[in-house]
């Protein structure tokens, strides 16, 4: 499939992210765009990031904007050295998925393209090189100063006591990780660092990963685990047992720590943060540019808004200058893995509970997540359009679930049951993938309804 736009960025097959492509999209972002006269750039660990980023630099050099190298970091770190600059920036990622593709994310310099920031791109593609020259500088700091942000924030005894496991794997983030959790007062383990990539998806990990955090809570005594995705714009937590805490929960965890009065959220996020007391949760599409968007929205109608926004694969976005236990954290919009481990982790240990003990205390409904590979997406928004047009597909598609209560077509098809059970299916924009979001009133409901989803799918689509 040919590389283009989806949530998270431009993706594609790294054979098909040819050197002319990667400067051809190059070009069309720093001509269609804001940059504030220079640009940042970072990529995560997976092999092609480095050629695909030189790409990157020697063409906005070529366009006569100064480069600042940031190196292999974390996608947040590297936003957040940008915006302090005033500067657009460039991550070369694929994010959770396999090794064999990449991408592209730009940042304006206020943060995250919009919806409206990719048309512009695209129509400015084909546009011939500069012949410039500018200078390129190494800036090794970025990773240095996101990680002071949350020790400022949190101060060296937020985690004092607590042991906590850090799975690595090939996170661009697994030693920052490391370094924040210390500074915080915990002690940490390091597990499974690995040299080769692994397309770690939060909001789907596989049993094995999942029986894996367990073993190393029993085997190390640890409080939980934490992790992120390829290039940590997404958390991954587990409790003491090695349960995980879904990424939703994490996020209205972060948003009642942090005193937000407005929360934007996908449309496939848990619904129990409506019962949380928030001044207002506004709903949205699938993807960090909508959730920006509604964030925009509210701090358009009011300056001071406390706003936040957070994704159900728990990327967190922080609109306001929020207090914190140690000091103040400043906005950052965009998506960020650490705040929505350390909020809870800190909320947690300061009310002399474990954290799975706060996660019991949220009002009890129970998401599941996972995706079904190989199904292209043209097959599958087929098959989508049919359940969505027709209520005798549904009633055939959906036959162990009861009576439908209402369809929600915000992003993909979200159909509620009498039951009170949800099921949301959505093709991926951009890959063979096509996800299975549920909701119940028990974790293992939402579990059995999302799996037993997912097979059919299968056997309706591939088989």
């Amino acid at each position: 499939m040919a590389p283009k736009f989806g949530t998270s960025g431009l993706r594609g097959l790294v054979t098909e992210l040819t050197p002319d492509l990667v400067a051809d999209y190059t070009r069309a972002f720093l001509s269609a765009c804001p940059h504030g006269g220079a640009v940042h750039v970072g990529w995560d660990l997976r092999p092609s990031s480095p050629e695909i980023a030189e790409v990157v630099m020697e063409t906005a050099q070529a366009q006569g904007l100064p480069v600042h190298c940031c190196g292999a970091l974390p996608t947040p770190a590297l936003a957040l050295a940008a915006m302090q600059a005033g500067h657009a920036a460039i991550m070369i990622t694929g994010s959770h998925i396999p090794a064999d593709r990449n991408g592209l994310k730009f940042y304006v310099p206020e943060g995250e393209i919009s919806k409206d920031d990719e048309a512009r791109i695209l129509s400015a593609l084909g546009q011939g090189s500069a012949g410039a020259s500018a200078p390129r500088n190494d800036t090794p700091g970025a990773v240095g100063a996101y990680a002071q942000r949350y020790v400022d924030a949190y101060g060296s005894a937020a985690l004092a006591g607590l042991r906590i496991g850090v799975y690595q794997h090939s996170s661009v983030a697994r030693d920052v990780m490391v370094q924040v959790i210390e500074a915080l007062g915990a002690e940490t383990v390091a597990l499974a660092r690995s040299e080769t990539f692994i397309p770690v998806d939060t909001e789907a990990l596989d049993p094995e990963t999942r029986a894996m955090l367990g073993g190393w809570c029993s085997d190390n005594g640890l409080d939980a685990v934490i992790s992120t995705d390829g290039d940590a714009d997404r958390p991954m937590v587990a409790d003491a047992s090695g349960a995980v805490v879904p990424g939703d929960v994490l996020g209205a965890l972060t948003a009642r720590e942090l005193g937000a009065a407005v929360v934007c959220t996908p449309v496939n996020s848990n619904t129990m943060v409506h019962e949380l007391g928030f001044g207002a949760v506004r709903s949205t599409r699938i993807g960090s540019p909508f959730v920006i968007a509604a964030m925009e929205e509210a701090l358009a109608a009011d300056s001071v808004a406390r706003v936040v926004g957070y994704e159900a694969n728990g990327g967190f976005l922080l609109g306001f200058t929020a207090s914190a236990p140690a000091g103040v954290l400043a906005p950052l919009m965009t998506r960020d893995c650490l705040l929505p481990i350390l909020a809870p982790l800190a909320a947690a240990r300061a009310a002399g509970v474990s954290l799975a003990e706060l996660v019991a205390s949220l009002p009890q409904r129970f998401t599941a997540a996972d995706r079904i590979q190989g199904i292209e997406p043209e097959v599958a928004r087929a098959f989508l359009a049919k359940l969505t047009d027709s209520a005798e597909a549904r009633s055939a598609f959906f036959e162990d679930t009861g009576p439908e209560t209402g369809i929600d077509v915000t992003d993909g098809l979200r159909v509620s049951f009498e039951s009170g059970d949800v099921v949301h299916l959505r093709p991926s924009g951009n890959a063979p993938e096509f996800r299975c979001y549920a909701e119940a009133d028990s974790a293992a409901r939402a579990e059995a309804l999302m799996r037993g989803h997912l097979e059919r799918l299968g056997k309706e689509l591939i088989e």
